[in-house]
């Protein structure tokens, strides 16, 4: 009876995550299609293309940290629904707040050098600052709020937040960030210079502000920042080199749209089924259900297995979506079967190298003192987006 009721739970949670998985692939495939639709915006405005999985990533890894930490204090009897300053839920938005002010300054820098010293062309600096800026404050505040109301579900009802918050932010990180940011371009761009000039100085007083502030609030709110962003700055060269990878390909990109549609929803639903991952082993090792030994044991394993099940299903249905919207709007493909194939293959190279880096980091971090709440998540889906980039084009190239 009692191994009835495991079963049971343990099928109740992977199809928990499988449901959010699949409304994760469809709105992703959603964000695929609009980036197909902004090819010219693309190659028009040059240093976009280096700059957008980065933006879009740390979007979802910022929100991903806050659903992974609200998840925690869940589990651990912590959580109130309170937003003054000093309880857990208003401690972790304000410092998502000051993280993306400053993380979207760090990616318009990133992704200027980058461009700059890859020779690929691009606005100026204050054009990229003041884009990414834009769009990440804009897009940040929207899926910070998915995420509350998502987290407020939860409690509410009962539902086991690592299994549905991973998925829901990485995917509106992706919905929501990618058209913000191409307007915010256009808009931008449309400018007078002079007004460019005056935005770009606005945007340093803010990150000055900012930092000023967390530095006044050194316990909760300042420890809460200075730990994320000793990881999240680095991270954001993953993020940046996926970005350079895309956009030295960019060409061949925009000739099969198809692959350009591909690229939102493969990241997406792969950063999603690591954060799922992330968070579980997260949790198991606050809870104690989990050990951070040296090798994986056996329940580990266990959702090692999910996570390639997981990919098996989604992967070629994202494939289906991508060709079959390719079709539908006159763009080229390389046919459903070639699509499906590259597509697996590469993800399953990702998914492999994934599951070992989810564990590492979870558990060094745990063992070393550290929260695995705020690097399992960080760490998978920059991961995700540099090696997704480079096994994608890999695969491409041979296949094609």
């Amino acid at each position: 009876m009692v191994m009835e009721q495991g079963l049971s739970s343990q099928s109740r949670l992977i199809l928990t995550g499988l449901g959010a998985l699949l409304v994760s692939a469809a709105a992703s495939s959603i964000a695929g299609v609009y980036l197909g639709s902004a090819r010219e915006v693309l190659a028009l405005i040059p240093g976009l293309m280096v700059l957008l999985p980065s933006i879009i990533d740390m979007r979802g890894n910022i929100a991903g940290v806050l659903a992974s930490r609200l998840s925690s204090s869940m589990h651990l009897g912590e959580f109130s629904i309170d937003f003054e300053e000093g309880s857990v839920l208003g401690d972790n938005v304000r410092a998502s707040f000051v993280i993306t002010v400053l993380i979207a300054f760090v990616l318009g820098i990133f992704a200027y050098a980058a461009s700059l010293l890859s020779g690929l062309p691009t606005v100026s600096i204050t054009d990229l600052v003041l884009i990414s800026v834009t769009s990440g404050i804009v897009s940040g505040l929207l899926v910070m709020g998915i995420t509350l109301l998502i987290a407020l579900i939860s409690y509410r009802y009962g539902l086991d937040l690592d299994m549905i918050g991973a998925p829901t932010v990485t995917t509106s990180g992706d919905v929501v960030t990618l058209p913000i940011l191409v307007l915010s371009a256009v808009f931008v761009m449309y400018l007078p210079p002079w007004t460019r000039l005056a935005l770009g100085v606005a945007v340093v007083a803010v990150a000055v502000a900012v930092i000023v502030y967390t530095r006044r609030r050194s316990e909760g709110i300042g420890t809460i920042v200075g730990e994320n962003l000793s990881f999240l700055i680095p991270l954001s060269v993953l993020g940046t080199l996926a970005g350079l990878t895309y956009s030295l390909n960019l060409d061949a990109l925009v000739t099969i749209a198809a692959f350009l549609i591909l690229i939102p929803p493969f990241t997406g639903c792969l950063g999603s089924i690591g954060g799922i991952l992330g968070s579980r082993l997260s949790t198991g090792m606050h809870t104690g259900e989990l050990n951070p030994s040296f090798l994986p044991e056996r329940g580990v394993v266990h959702h090692f297995i999910i996570s390639y099940l997981y990919t098996l299903i989604l992967l070629p249905l994202l494939a289906l979506i991508a060709h079959g919207a390719a079709v539908l709007m006159g763009l080229n493909s390389p046919g459903l079967g070639m699509l499906v194939i590259i597509s697996l293959a590469a993800g399953l190279v990702v998914m492999t190298l994934v599951n070992g880096v989810a564990y590492a980091t979870a558990s060094l971090s745990f063992r070393y003192g550290l929260d695995p709440d705020n690097f399992g998540i960080p760490v998978i889906t920059s991961l995700i987006d540099l090696i997704g980039a480079a096994a994608l084009v890999t695969v491409i190239g041979l296949l094609l």
